[in-house]
């Protein structure tokens, strides 16, 4: 019956509102019992409905009234194009790998292990733990916790061989995330316009740092032992740069793990022309055969500046991330960080630092590199069987992916739409060239959600790609 009665209130004042002028005011709750012969409870809900429909307005302590019309236009932003001007570098908006999912989508593409990978319990409840102390109201100082810079300085020195001068805990900056600790570097140590020797293919969001530091970017071939050490010389000579970025430990995203050998070559050429090596260690936690072998620690002359990020290790949600650099190199870094982020939060330093001392900790790493290597080669089987067409330079020995060269001529966008339709999501290989690719690549995902729907994956990618071929 109520029901009833406030849908005829609801009706009779639509029509009523139908004539009247903005902003007249509708009778009061009182005179709507009386007329309509209903409950208060029945016309007040009455009034939420108009409410709800945007028609009628309300303000308290004087009554009710009709909304004015408002008539629908598209925003005129044209003023901004003489604001801003042109851009100094277009960026993507959002890169592949930060595509968000459907949760019936089978993901390839992310850069993230999925969260079953991750030390969960480890990782609640350090942050419970944190935010139970003063971590939760403090500012950290701005190189850093300093239990968390001398962690830092700690593993490394744990790799470093007689002989060799070990990092201190002043040494270390803490960054929120590896991917600002770069773009600082390059702004600290490259400065805009200046070049900057990158491998190629390379991690997508070191080129997109490079940009945003404004700095001029040089690409050097690089392959499954890392890159060409007479290429790298030649370009350090031509172009008289003084920095290289570089991973030489599970390369993203190729995977390569660079020998003993090549890695004793590249730090002898950076040292011949008085230059830096940025060594980005993202993939140090992510061993499957072997384990990570920082160049870092072979260097106590402060050539090589070491980025150690535990964001993809201990949780997305605690971007936490080291950069040990010595000398004026490490001043200039402060500097810039300070002028930047200012400082971490303290809260997520303290819960980082938490989990990677946790005796849990190895033991989650030992049982992590076991479930990469099944699911690495659940992937690769899988493409070997229905995507035929692509080929894998190696497969690799650590970290998260796999890199995928698809036959020449391979239309990548339209190959990414066709998957994305058959609900599966690729990560066009483009993203990770700094300068026109060398060939149609994908990089794929092995550490993603249910990885049992990996053989459906590469089914959907290899009827795709027949199509093109």
């Amino acid at each position: 019956m109520s029901d009833d009665s406030s849908a005829r209130i609801v009706a009779g004042l639509r029509t009523w509102l139908a004539t009247a002028p903005p902003g007249a005011r509708l009778p009061s709750n009182r005179e709507l019992v009386a007329r309509y012969g209903a409950s208060p409870v029945t016309v007040q809900k009455a009034m939420r409905t108009l409410g709800a429909l945007g028609l009628v307005e309300s303000r308290p302590g004087v009554g009710t009234f009709a909304r004015a019309v408002r008539t629908a236009r598209a925003p005129d932003y044209g003023w901004q194009t003489a604001a801003l001007g042109a851009p100094r570098t277009h960026l993507p908006p959002v890169s592949s790998p930060l595509r968000s999912a459907s949760p019936d989508a089978i993901g390839l593409h992310a850069g993230y292990p999925d969260r079953t990978l991750l030390p969960e319990r480890l990782v609640r409840s350090a942050l419970a733990r944190a935010a139970r102390g003063d971590a939760a109201l403090v500012r950290s100082p701005v190189p850093g916790r300093p239990e968390l810079r001398a962690w830092f300085a700690t593993e490394l020195a744990e790799a470093t061989p007689p002989g060799v001068t070990p990092p201190s805990a002043r040494d270390v900056v803490v960054v929120p995330g590896s991917q600002i600790g770069l773009s600082g570097i390059f702004r600290a140590l490259v400065g805009p316009g200046r070049p900057l020797l990158l491998e190629s293919p390379t991690y997508w969001g070191a080129i997109l740092a490079a940009a945003q530091a404004g700095v001029r970017t040089v690409p050097v071939p690089s392959g499954p032992d890392g890159p060409d050490p007479d290429e790298l010389a030649r370009a350090f000579a031509e172009t008289g740069a003084r920095v290289l970025y570089a991973q030489p430990n599970y390369a993203n995203p190729t995977g390569a793990q660079w020998s003993r050998e090549r890695a004793q070559r590249v730090l002898d050429l950076v040292r011949a022309h008085g230059a830096f090596l940025v060594e980005d260690d993202w993939a140090h936690d992510f061993g499957i055969e072997t384990t990570a072998r920082p160049l870092a620690a072979h260097d106590d002359a402060g050539h090589v500046v070491y980025v150690r990020s535990l964001t993809k290790s201990v949780s997305p949600a605690v971007r936490v991330a080291g950069i040990i650099a010595r000398g004026p190199a490490r001043d200039r870094v402060l500097a810039d960080h300070g002028a930047e982020s200012m400082y971490v939060s303290d809260l997520l330093q303290v819960a980082a630092l938490d989990v990677v001392t946790q005796r849990g900790w190895l033991t989650h790493l030992r049982g992590l590199a076991q479930q990469l290597r099944s699911r690495r080669d659940l992937l690769a089987g899988a493409l070997a069987e229905h995507v035929p067409d692509a080929h894998l330079d190696h497969v690799p020995r650590g970290g998260l992916h796999l890199w995928a060269r698809l036959p020449d001529g391979t239309d990548l966008d339209r190959l990414t739409r066709d998957c994305e339709a058959a609900g599966v999501l690729i990560a066009p290989g483009t993203e990770w060239f700094p300068a026109e690719p060398s060939g149609p690549h994908v990089r794929l995902n092995f550490s993603g959600p249910d990885p049992a729907r990996f053989p459906d994956g590469a089914r959907v990618l290899g009827e795709a790609l027949a199509t093109q071929t």
